[in-house]
């Protein structure tokens, strides 16, 4: 599923999470996270909902929904 890779990153920095201790809360690796971040990849539905729910924000705040 392709993201909203600045607005995940935006709202994470925001929160004070560091890329690797999130990527670690939300169960992925930090080079995962910062390819998600950076839109060079999408993220799988339950690792989306992960990241959503840890940011308190909702799925289409974090998803693409052109894609």
């Amino acid at each position: 599923m392709r993201t909203r890779g600045a607005e995940i990153r935006q709202r994470r920095e925001l929160a004070g999470h560091g890329l690797r201790s999130f990527a670690a809360q939300v169960g992925i690796s930090a080079s995962h996270l910062s390819r998600i971040e950076r839109g060079q990849r999408g993220a799988q539905p339950e690792v989306l909902k992960r990241i959503a729910e840890r940011l308190d924000a909702s799925i289409p705040d974090v998803a693409d929904p052109t894609a």
